[in-house]
């Protein structure tokens, strides 16, 4: 690589940086210093949105969406199958590095909950334009169906408790949003306009108000100890993760957005609702929850580099 290649590739990674990257994260760094400064707390903010704007934002992309369904299943498989791997991924990188039962049901958590909602669709939609919500928002209910499933199943098995809270997905606001939206989109009846402009209205919301709630959340965490564990397990989730997708999407025949997005979703850093399952299982959440916080931060390098190669 001559030196003429090499700083238009370093231009490139800039302005990938300054546009796509910078805006998600001015955004959390408003919530991280807005939060303590004006006493908001995150709990109320998550809420509405995990009740009004995510479940708005899904019905008015998914009813009037125009994808083929063999399309759609093959990225929801692919989505499966990236999930099982990372996970598995997460669960030798565990045992290899001969950490206790807990510690390695830590590592699939991090490594499987990736925050494909208040991060993901942003960053997708910041690269790639609106031409990225459909398969971005498919990539998010699947990513968090399936890693509810494995994060609860998993915790459960370190800490023997029961099962009972994996069917609780099946509650989740963004996933029941999912059916009346498909009755519309299959059956060909149009949104009534005020009903597809009152979603719209709120769905709009969803992608700030839940980038200031995650700073808010960061602001939150009171103990923050960085280790190699915590390094490790970042790792997995941050590189492991979209390597896997891209030895992986070969193989579903997905091409343009629909790869590029599937593979993003993959290299999103650790969601907050791992830390969440980790403290309802008492499974060692402050190591969660600030690997959660360590791996957004370390995302600012590795997500540039994603974004500016595909």
């Amino acid at each position: 690589m001559n030196f003429a290649d090499f700083s238009d590739n370093m231009l490139a990674l800039s302005l990938v940086f300054l546009n796509v990257v910078t805006p998600v994260f001015i955004l959390v760094a408003v919530g991280y210093f807005i939060g303590p400064l004006l006493k908001i707390e995150a709990r109320p903010l998550s809420k509405i949105a995990y009740f009004v704007f995510v479940p708005a934002f899904v019905f008015n992309i998914i009813s009037e969406a125009k994808i083929a369904a063999e399309l759609a299943i093959l990225m929801l498989c692919f989505t499966f199958v990236v999930q099982i791997a990372v996970a598995v991924l997460g669960f030798l990188v565990g045992k290899a590095l001969r950490q206790s039962r807990e510690i390695t049901a830590a590592f699939v958590l991090i490594a499987t909950f990736g925050n494909v909602g208040n991060f993901g669709l942003p960053l997708i939609e910041f690269r790639f334009g609106e031409i990225a919500r459909i398969p971005a928002t498919i990539y998010f209910l699947a990513t968090v169906f399936i890693s509810f499933v494995i994060c609860v199943g998993v915790a459960s098995w370190a800490r023997s408790g029961g099962m009972a809270a994996v069917f609780s997905v099946f509650k989740t606001p963004a996933i029941l949003a999912v059916v009346p939206a498909l009755i519309f989109n299959i059956s060909g009846i149009g949104v009534p306009i005020f009903l597809s402009r009152l979603s719209g209205l709120l769905g709009q919301a969803m992608i700030p108000v839940m980038l200031v709630t995650l700073g808010i959340q960061m602001a939150e965490i009171a103990k923050i100890k960085i280790d190699f564990n915590v390094f490790a397990a970042s790792t997995v989730r941050l590189i492991g993760g979209p390597l896997l997708a891209v030895i992986l999407v070969p193989l579903f025949g997905l091409q343009g957005i629909e790869r590029d997005a599937g593979i993003l979703q993959a290299a999103m850093p650790s969601a907050v609702l791992a830390s969440i399952i980790a403290l309802e299982y008492k499974l060692i959440p402050e190591f969660v929850t600030t690997t959660v916080l360590f791996s957004t931060l370390y995302s600012i390098f590795t997500l540039t580099v994603i974004l500016a190669l595909i």
